[in-house]
């Protein structure tokens, strides 16, 4: 298998894809893995996922695109949960940031 393009991909995003091939073509035992997991834990639509990662875009716009989308896969419910999805990340928020990226998970569920 050849790599055309890649980029960052959100879960509902990722779960659109992989059910749009599963309709033409059978799916492959690791893209029916992928397919069952995001079933599982894709937790937002594909609109509700966009308008979130543009929510955090404006209260934390230091924020790149793989924060934000990795903030909007796991849905982070409490600051501990924050700490540790960004403990590998090179960004530091403020406390304020923090707060404001919680909202806007809490506004989106």
């Amino acid at each position: 298998m050849e790599v055309i393009k890649e980029e960052l991909a959100t879960y509902a995003r990722a779960k659109k894809v992989l059910e749009k091939t599963a309709e033409g073509k059978e799916l492959g035992y690791e893209q029916n893995n992928a397919l069952e997991f995001l079933k599982k834990f894709a937790r937002l639509s594909e609109k509700k996922t966009q308008e979130l990662i543009e929510e955090l875009g404006k209260a934390v716009p230091k924020l790149k695109d793989r924060h934000k989308i990795l903030i909007a896969n796991s849905l982070p419910e409490d600051l501990d949960d924050l700490r540790v999805l960004l403990a590998h990340e090179i960004v530091s928020l403020t406390e304020d940031e923090k707060k404001g990226v919680l909202s806007a998970v809490k506004a989106a569920l």
